[in-house]
């Protein structure tokens, strides 16, 4: 058993045993076989000593109950580690970011509050997924669509607070930024609505977030400041029909011109998630093999890759963009799409994709292409990691994401793309990126270089791993590239990074967790914030 720090086993089995008056035996979880439900399935440092792994688990159904359970630890000092699912794979799942903290599993809070149609807005508590969501606004027939990250089964809440992502119109897809109203349990075990919920008996705390005063929302995002236990969210109106179309540019450098062309449209909002990619290059995710071969002497240069995409009877890029709303306002933005692109790109071509009505009958849902695109939850995205060309059907078991966060600019596209190739290239690996790699727009308003980084449940593998998850943190950061999240293993690194005048952020999170925090009991370590009781041995 991994015991939290300073805390006997007798002292342990009080404990518990006070944890299960608050919440009932059934809901403390603390055998072996329990804790090992609480392990990281994807962990980069899995069976070593550094796997982060939790004393024991509680499961309350109320806020008064997250109460009661922040007194206990704050009686005994001992850490809590709050999950709204657990599933957020890659990035800890429900694995504690410090080993012996007591799991706080918000699972069983999982009621929908609210939804409302006319004001287009969700209240839920933590442990609702997006698959209950949706089905309960399907099953009422509410016309508002949700937006879904990949994959689907995790929390709302979670997901938002962890600054996730998905893929309709911008100011829907950074679900932190369409969150609206929460409410807190403060690590001294108090109660906090945020925004207009502060103030008692107003019926607009989903509608604006301020209120009066300093906003404190971001506070509790990627922190350990205080238990989450409701959240509201803004939804989008049911649009009446989606079409989808893509363009094709003939060069390699019309690239530049073409990521121009989407931001604009992107900014005026008239277009939702875009995808792109380098017919040239070929499927897949290192291209085709003359991709490959163009690689073998090094980073091709710029004029390497144009010869070879007029060698190939293809474009070298292709954009899909998607529009919502009425039949008339889509192909209408389409049409104007297809003007400002033919005027500012020569050998531009055009194709008009599927127009779908909205919403979908149910008896189509299953056999639906791009589900996040309409608000469907699903888990098609683990195709990724299964057997498949691209890991020679030998999968790894899990991997660590770094997301590379690019200004919205072709030659940063490139830059970040060589970068990260040549931390592989270097540690003997093949490169995951190439010149034809696209970049990928979650955030409205910035690009991301995905990069998945193979995790095992070999030592050896795994070291590798680490060795070069670290070494692409390090590269990315002295090009002026970070990353929006990352595993628990490498925040201390990654929260280094973001140093200006002498890691100034930091140090105003850190005198924020003393005041708030003041025994260190909430998540400590959690993207880099250490109470003062342990931050001279973080490490």
């Amino acid at each position: 058993m991994a015991l939290p720090p300073n805390i006997s086993e007798s002292e342990f089995a009080t404990i518990l045993s006070e944890l299960a008056a608050v919440v009932g035996d059934e809901w403390v979880f603390s055998s072996d076989e329990d804790i090992a439900l609480y392990r990281d399935s994807y962990s980069i440092e899995w069976g070593e000593e550094g796997e982060r792994i939790a004393s024991a688990a509680v499961a309350p159904t109320t806020v008064e109950q997250v109460q009661e359970i922040v007194r206990i630890a704050n009686r005994y000092r001992f850490p809590l580690y709050p999950i709204s699912t657990g599933r957020n794979l890659t990035y800890g799942g429900a694995a504690p970011n410090f080993t012996g903290s007591v799991v706080v599993d918000l699972k069983r809070m999982n009621r929908i509050l609210e939804v409302n149609e006319e004001r287009n807005f969700a209240l839920v508590e933590p442990g609702v997924s997006y698959f209950e969501l949706y089905e309960y606004i399907r099953e009422r027939g509410l016309n508002v669509m949700l937006d879904i990250p990949d994959p689907g089964w995790g929390s709302p809440v979670g997901n938002s607070l962890d600054h996730g992502v998905g893929y309709t119109l911008g100011h829907y897809r950074d679900h932190f930024a369409s969150h609206c109203g929460m409410e807190v349990v403060t690590a001294e075990g108090e109660i906090v609505r945020t925004g207009m919920g502060a103030l008692p008996g107003s019926e607009s705390w989903q509608d604006f977030h301020y209120g009066t005063g300093a906003t404190i929302d971001g506070l509790f995002a990627q922190s350990n400041f205080g238990i989450v236990t409701k959240m509201g969210f803004w939804l989008m109106p049911l649009p009446e029909s989606h079409l989808a179309g893509t363009v094709s540019v003939p060069e390699y450098q019309d690239l530049i011109p073409l990521v121009n062309e989407v931001n604009y449209l992107e900014d005026s909002m008239l277009i939702g998630h875009t995808r792109f990619s380098s017919p040239a290059a070929g499927p897949g995710f290192g291209g085709s093999p003359q991709v490959r071969q163009l690689m073998e002497n090094g980073w091709p240069t710029i004029s390497q890759a144009e010869d070879f995409v007029r060698a190939q009877d293809a474009p070298a890029w292709s954009v899909n963009l998607q529009f919502y709303g009425p039949e008339e306002t889509v192909r209408g933005s389409w049409a104007a799409v297809q003007r400002r692109i033919r005027a500012n790109i020569p050998g531009a071509t055009f194709r008009e994709g599927r127009f779908t009505t909205l919403p979908i009958p149910r008896d189509q849902e299953k056999d639906t292409p791009s589900k996040t695109s309409f608000g469907i939850p699903a888990l098609e995205i683990f195709r990724i990691t299964t057997r498949n060309q691209a890991n020679n059907d030998d999968p790894p078991d899990g991997h660590a994401d770094f997301f590379c966060m690019t200004p919205r600019a072709a030659q940063a596209v490139w830059d970040s793309s060589r970068i990260i190739s040549e931390c592989y290239m270097e540690s003997g690996l093949p490169a995951p990126n190439t010149p034809f790699t696209p970049p990928s727009i979650f955030f409205p308003r910035i690009y991301t270089r995905v990069t998945g980084v193979d995790t095992w449940r070999d030592p050896v593998k795994n070291a590798r791993s680490r060795e070069l998850f670290a070494r692409i943190v390090e590269r990315c950061a002295e090009n002026g590239f970070g990353t929006y999240r990352t595993n628990p293993t490498f925040q201390d690194q990654v929260i280094g990074t973001y140093s200006f005048n002498d890691n100034a952020l930091l140090k105003f999170k850190e005198k924020l967790k003393d005041s708030i925090d003041p025994n260190g009991i909430i998540s400590p370590g959690r993207y880099g914030i250490w109470p003062a009781n342990m931050r001279n041995n973080r490490a």
